[in-house]
């Protein structure tokens, strides 16, 4: 959450900081800010809202500047609250929760000092201030020794022009050089140019960008080796490509990406060693949060179905906090779209400590969590903008598939053909346009119930978060056995209800839930790949799916579902590349 940039070289700051942030304004877009240093005067710009807002601040004169755009935590949206935060000499930009920050703020209060925000972050620079003794990197370096939680950050020093000091701690931070110029930023897209090397800070460290050169150091000053990171410029300066938004468009790259995630584990020998412990496996267990947690859930129906392993899925905010049991022979997936969900690391951590082996699923190749995985699988998906996940869904669930399909494989048993799903996958983004018709009867809903079982209600779980994301219309999604349980209730004349049935032994079973809404006033929308279901006179509107393996389905079925939700955000007047509250990349608990 929220977004860090900084430069110093011979360039003009203000655009740079301006270009990189509204790269970054994926993690978060409450409010943004820069500081630019002209050699006599710190100007800073601070604004509520998007990035846009600053952008008279492009002609600040300077060569040195942070910027930042603010996911709230500490603070409501505000201008006063938006970074940069200044204390005397310091001025600094932070992405992270300080836990300590209300005790930190007593003793500054104690000794007399002024706040001028409600935000953890403030209290950093009035840190640093207390500890600085001469030396800027050292008093960055001791205040951090203080700071209970997780925090990038980027510090500017009045006497110190021309200079940035960074630290990180559980909280993403990358840093560049290019001739004439130093970068930091929270992400790599923010400062990928041609050109540019980019290296990024292991936890607990610090850098120091200065006179065209950047230092590295431990949490103790002593100078570190920099982690140099690959990237592709291409890919991490996604176009619209003739797409109204993001989101459309990387819906539109789902079967690509479904193809380039079909990899063969057979005869791949870079998977080797994985592959020989995966087939020693006696439990396989998932820990993710939001879409990547549907994507684990549907990875375990296939491992068990397929391969009969035992597999338990689990949030990680909630499998880091309940002293976990971890058996002997234990696999671990950690699927983080970003790398950096903190959550996901967390419990990832605990995982490996218990005895588990890693494997993190991730679409980032530098990331914290494939620096402390065993082995590595890339879903490589290529940047994606939107802040509600789509292609980076269908990714993981490729990829993990295909894991299942390897491991049923080696145990004897039979494998549906995975490689199906990117041309059933092509046909369902067709039919997908006809749930355009759909959002009208959706627009003054109250509440909207997605229903499915087996593989279909996990669909109907992502379907349920995507409508939820985006349109900000309350939404669940339900096994359709269990509505009977109480959540009938809620069901009134009209009240939308959408079906996923792909598998034919449950279809009627899951139509008799079906049966159950329309008999108090629910309105029907069905999701299916079978053609008799859709002349039910329970059928308001209905999309027929291309035919795809039952245990693989939801990587097509799921697609219907984001459009849907796409189209009724459309309608209901939102931007659903930047949905209300929500980032991208979750790097705070």
């Amino acid at each position: 959450m929220c977004g860090i940039v900084g430069y110093v070289g011979e360039k003009r700051a203000a655009p740079i900081l301006l270009d990189g942030l509204q790269k970054l304004e994926y993690r978060g877009y409450d409010s943004a800010g820069i500081a630019v240093f002209d050699g006599k005067i710190l100007h800073i710009v601070k604004k509520k809202g998007r990035v846009k807002e600053l952008e008279p601040a492009r002609a600040l004169r300077g060569n040195c500047g942070i910027g930042h755009t603010r996911w709230a935590t500490h603070g409501a949206p505000s201008e006063k609250n938006a970074h940069p935060h200044t204390y005397r000499k310091f001025t600094l930009v932070h992405n992270g929760i300080i836990e300590n920050a209300h005790i930190l703020r007593e003793e500054c209060l104690s000794r007399g000092e002024i706040f001028s925000s409600e935000t953890d972050s403030e209290v950093i620079a009035h840190l640093i201030s207390d500890c600085y003794e001469g030396n800027f990197a050292a008093a960055v370096c001791e205040a951090s020794k203080r700071l209970q939680g997780s925090f990038a950050l980027a510090v500017l020093f009045g006497d110190c022009p021309g200079t940035i000091v960074c630290a990180r701690r559980h909280s993403p931070l990358v840093v560049g050089r290019e001739k004439g110029g130093l970068f930091v930023a929270s992400d790599v897209p923010a400062i990928a140019a041609e050109g540019v090397e980019i290296f990024s800070l292991g936890d607990g460290e610090f850098a120091a960008l200065h006179a065209g050169e950047i230092q590295f150091f431990d949490e103790d000053l002593r100078p570190v080796l920099p982690h140099p990171v690959e990237y592709s410029c291409k890919e991490d300066a996604p176009a619209l490509g003739g797409y109204r938004h993001f989101m459309r468009k990387e819906m539109s790259e789902i079967p690509a990406v479904l193809r380039k995630n079909s990899v063969d584990f057979l005869s791949n020998s870079q998977f080797s060693a994985f592959c020989e412990v995966l087939c020693h496996a006696e439990y396989i267990q998932i820990v993710a949060c939001g879409t990547a947690y549907h994507a684990g859930l549907c990875a375990a129906y296939a491992f068990e179905k397929i391969c009969r392993v035992p597999c338990e899925v689990s949030i990680a905010s909630e499998y880091r906090y309940r002293d976990p049991i971890v058996p002997q022979n234990t696999v671990c997936f950690a699927v983080s779209q970003s790398g950096e969900t903190a959550d996901t690391l967390a419990a990832a951590q605990i995982a490996r400590e218990k005895g588990a082996f890693l494997a993190a699923v991730t679409n980032v190749a530098y990331s914290s969590l494939t620096r402390i995985s065993d082995a590595v699988l890339l879903t490589n998906a290529g940047r994606e903008v939107a802040v509600a996940a789509t292609k980076s869904f269908n990714a993981q669930l490729m990829l993990l598939y295909g894991v299942a399909a390897f491991l049923a494989t080696k145990k004897g048993r039979e494998v549906p053909p995975l490689a199906e799903l990117p041309q059933a996958a092509a046909g369902a983004l067709e039919v997908s346009e006809e749930v355009r018709g759909w959002t009208a009867h959706f627009l003054s809903a109250k509440s909207v119930f997605f229903l499915g079982r087996g593989a279909d209600y996990f669909t109907a779980l992502e379907g349920s978060l995507k409508l939820k994301e985006i349109t900000y219309l309350p939404s669940e999604g339900y096994p359709a056995g269990e509505l009977k349980h109480g959540t009938l209730a809620l069901i009134e004349k009209n009240t939308p209800v959408v079906a996923v049935v792909t598998q034919r032994e449950l279809a009627e079973k899951t139509m008799n839930a079906v049966h159950e809404v329309y008999a108090r006033g629910a309105k029907i929308f069905l999701v299916t790949r079978f053609e008799e279901l859709r002349a039910r006179k329970e059928v308001f509107a209905s999309v027929l799916l291309p035919a795809c393996p039952e245990e693989f389905s939801p990587a097509v079925a799921v697609i219907p579902l984001q459009a849907l939700a796409y189209y009724l955000s459309l309608a209901r007047g939102n931007d659903p590349d930047k949905p209300r509250n929500l980032a991208k990349s979750v790097t705070v608990e």
